[in-house]
């Protein structure tokens, strides 16, 4: 399972169409996620206000710049009318607004910023994480450049407290087909998988034969034994933890989306995830069991490729979308729905998080059985 280690307060997403003018084509928009005001220093001399903005857990990046010429979005409460009175200065939260465009032959992702403070410093943008994938095709649509240049820097911003920043992401354009998108890599936005306009797709589904092929997926490849360092595995340390690379790709799908393939010898159930970071951690429990209605149990035997019981990084690009193959014993051909159980794992301290449990009640053989195409080999498709 993989771990989110963001945590915000809510939510506004809200997306709206917007007209088209000044040859900018308006596609959508969003107040964002609403976060707290960091806490505001003021100089007893000048009377300038600073403030220092959350962490992004990108320490191992030095470079930190001050961003020159930011452009002040003057119709911010034309844009967003609904928050305008509601976030004012005295209000403790802020909303971290963004916008999405296409102008003279670009896709532009405006994020917008009000300045907290005169001085605002430890800002994250964008770096070769930030991409938007068309949720339908998987093509991926890779950054070109920031507006100030700050990709992949922290910096600092000084201005005037309340003013709204423009800071802009360009990508490559869109296709006229392309409806829907998922956005990685703006962290400080909270548009890390976050889908734009998204919809739900419902797969048809019917009876099926009793049993089916052993499904074949792209096996991943170990690429180091260590993370950085050269001793045995220790959960509470990620430098010993293993890095796999060439993990099974596919197309866009709805994070732990499931199918399963049943036959005399095993059950494979197959588990999708989006990746959010060029390297991001994962891990399966060996205690996983499927549960049928007599409390019969189906035992977890291996996840192909990768270790069983520790926690390890897969490397790809963000952006991607990846698979897992579960297997477990087998399941009788008539079987018809189980619960399927992981316990709550021991804790860890990487980044603060742990390892929680899960209950997924009726799950229906035959729905996961109908989903077995949408996990495809499918290469990925980058357009610079």
């Amino acid at each position: 399972m993989k771990k989110s280690i963001y945590a915000f307060l809510f939510l506004f997403m809200g997306a709206n169409l917007w007209a088209q003018s000044n040859n900018v084509k308006e596609l959508v928009g969003s107040v964002g996620a609403i976060v707290p005001r960091p806490t505001i220093e003021t100089n007893k001399k000048t009377k300038q206000t600073s403030a220092v903005w959350h962490s992004t857990n990108n320490a191992w990046i030095k470079d930190t710049i001050w961003a020159h010429n930011v452009n002040v979005e003057k119709d911010y409460e034309k844009l967003f009318p609904e928050i305008a009175n509601v976030l004012t200065d005295e209000t403790p939260y802020l909303p971290m607004s963004w916008r999405l465009t296409e102008e003279r032959g670009e896709t532009v992702l405006h994020c917008y910023l009000q300045m907290p403070a005169d001085v605002v410093t430890n800002l994250w943008l964008a770096s070769e994480e930030t991409c938007l994938v068309d949720s339908e095709t998987g093509v991926q649509y890779r950054i070109r450049r920031t507006e100030p240049d700050t990709f992949r820097k922290h910096f600092g911003v000084k201005g005037k407290k309340g003013d709204v920043l423009d800071l802009k992401i360009f990508f490559p354009p869109l296709l006229d087909s392309t409806r829907e998108v998922t956005v990685f890599g703006i962290p400080n936005w909270h548009l890390v998988g976050d889908k734009i306009n998204v919809r739900e797709v419902q797969a048809s589904w019917q009876s099926l034969d009793d049993y089916d092929t052993i499904p074949r997926f792209h096996q991943p490849r170990l690429l180091r034994e260590h993370l950085s360092e050269d001793k045995p595995y220790d959960k509470q340390n990620w430098n010993t933890w293993k890095v796999f690379t060439d993990a099974h790709l596919i197309k866009p799908l709805k994070d732990e989306t499931m199918a399963l393939w049943r036959t005399p010898d095993a059950t494979y159930i197959a588990v999708a995830y989006e990746q959010n970071w060029t390297r991001e951690y994962f891990g399966f429990e060996p205690g996983d069991i499927l549960l049928d209605e007599s409390g019969h149990q189906y035992k977890l035997r291996k996840v192909e490729g990768v270790p069983l019981g520790e926690l390890f990084f897969m490397e790809g690009n963000a952006g991607d979308y990846i698979a897992y193959m579960m297997v477990f014993d087998p399941l009788p051909p008539n079987l018809k729905t189980f619960t399927y159980i992981t316990p709550e794992g021991e804790p860890f301290s990487a980044w603060g998080t742990n390892w929680s449990g899960k209950v997924l009640h009726n799950l229906n053989v035959e729905k996961l059985r109908a989903n077995q195409r949408l996990f495809d080999y499918h290469p990925r498709i980058v357009v610079e």
